[in-house]
């Protein structure tokens, strides 16, 4: 007997309307494309009728018909950047990433996640699942807060976001941000410039975030000011940092006597992030992890707060889900 979830579903937009549906569609149907990708179904189209096949079929056609409603505004899905994709506002967004494929079509899959709200320049920035809004929770609440997880779960994006909010809200005086300046498995050899231009390709995705948060103009003020700091971890020893959020990105990259460093620099009116995915350590073969062992010594004190991510959390291009969960069942098998 066929399960009835599984069973083939169809919609029809009627009265019909040609520029709409092609908004919806997209050039040579790349947008369905992505749905059947993003959703792990099969939809088949004649003219104003769409039959979709596969266990989320009913979240595809609740998809479906939110992306007809806001064709209806001339909204075409194509401007922020999901994998071949790009899509224009928050609703499109969500609909698309993994978390959508798990919420009932009744229960409205445009509806944003309850959560902190932050003030950045994307007045639309949440945690679009339920752990990034524990995450935001967690910071806003703990003087320390760790996120750990897989790649593509927003913990240094939502990171810098709070630290963004922070500094809007006049809650702190400056924004920190670090990371160990450790090559992804490779050996760079001596890297030409001065000091700044040698960290540089190290920091790149901090500065990338901050571009997107706050602007490219803002961010060189800030800096210009010392009211924006980003520097490698070895330039925090010997430090008191008062008044500041501090994130430590790539946390799974440093040594337990760097960690310790690390936390212990935090001084009043400070508050810090760690964030870090234990799963890609760069390290060298033997060396223990100081995010791993700051999890196991520091998971009962008081005052910090640990969020850990999950596949599910992903939220880049659906394909990244499924290759985290690829690996994860190569490591157990």
């Amino acid at each position: 007997m066929n399960n009835p979830a599984q069973r083939p579903q169809s919609i029809k937009f009627s009265p019909v309307d040609n520029p709409r549906l092609a908004r919806l569609c997209g050039p040579l149907d790349e947008n369905l494309r992505q749905i059947e990708t993003a959703l792990d179904v099969r939809i088949s189209r004649r003219g104003e009728r769409f039959t979709v096949a596969g266990k989320a079929a009913t979240e595809a056609v609740a998809a479906l018909e939110l992306f007809y409603r806001q064709a209806a505004d001339n909204l075409s899905i194509d401007a922020i950047q999901l994998g071949l994709i790009e899509l224009r506002n928050a609703p499109l967004r969500r609909a698309l990433t993994p978390e959508a494929a798990r919420v009932p079509a009744a229960s409205g899959i445009s509806d944003p996640l309850d959560g902190p709200q932050l003030l950045t320049r994307k007045a639309e920035l949440h945690g679009r699942t339920p752990r990034q809004v524990e995450y935001l929770k967690h910071i806003q609440a703990h003087d320390i807060t760790f996120g750990m997880g897989p790649a593509g779960t927003g913990k240094t994006y939502l990171a810098v976001a709070c630290a963004v909010d922070a500094l809007e809200r006049e809650l702190v005086e400056r924004i920190i941000l670090t990371r160990p300046a450790v090559e992804a498995g490779e050996r760079l050899g001596f890297l030409p410039g001065d000091l700044a231009q040698k960290v540089d390709p190290y920091l790149r995705p901090l500065y990338d975030a901050l571009y997107d948060l706050m602007g490219f103009e803002r961010v060189t003020r800030l800096y210009e000011k010392g009211v924006l700091e980003i520097a490698p971890l070895a330039f925090m020893r010997g430090r008191t940092l008062n008044h500041a959020f501090v994130i430590l990105d790539e946390a799974q990259n440093t040594t337990p006597e760097q960690m310790k460093m690390f936390l212990t620099r935090i001084g009043i009116g400070a508050r810090a992030v760690v964030t870090g995915d234990p799963s890609q350590v760069d390290l060298p073969r033997g060396q223990k992890s100081g995010l791993t062992e700051a999890a196991e010594i520091l998971g009962e004190v008081r005052g910090i707060a640990f969020t850990r991510f999950l596949k599910e959390d992903v939220v880049r291009h659906p394909l990244v889900a499924r290759i985290v969960a690829a690996y994860e069942q190569q490591e157990k098998a």
